[in-house]
């Protein structure tokens, strides 16, 4: 089985965001700064997972984002005045 880099992405989400709750309602510094710890492994973990992974698309950077399309605003300037 194949974990995708999105799970260690959510578990160090977790991880942090429990952190924070921690660090608020001001539990013992140990368990805060293990957490803290494992979660920036973690991150450097997952950015190396994401920069490896196999991941290859057909998609430039004309195509804007896939979910909200734009097409291409042309200006046309007359008249323009350069000091």
């Amino acid at each position: 089985m194949k974990i995708t880099p999105i799970t260690y992405v959510v578990i160090t989400t977790i991880i942090f965001f429990g952190v924070t709750i921690m660090a608020a309602l001001e539990a013992s510094f140990g368990w805060v700064f293990f957490l803290t710890v494992i979660g920036q492994m973690l991150l450097v973990f997952i950015v190396l997972k994401v920069l490896k992974d196999n991941y290859t698309t057909d998609k430039t950077f004309e195509h804007f984002y896939e979910d909200c399309p734009i097409k291409p605003v042309v200006v046309k300037a007359e008249n323009e005045k350069f000091r």
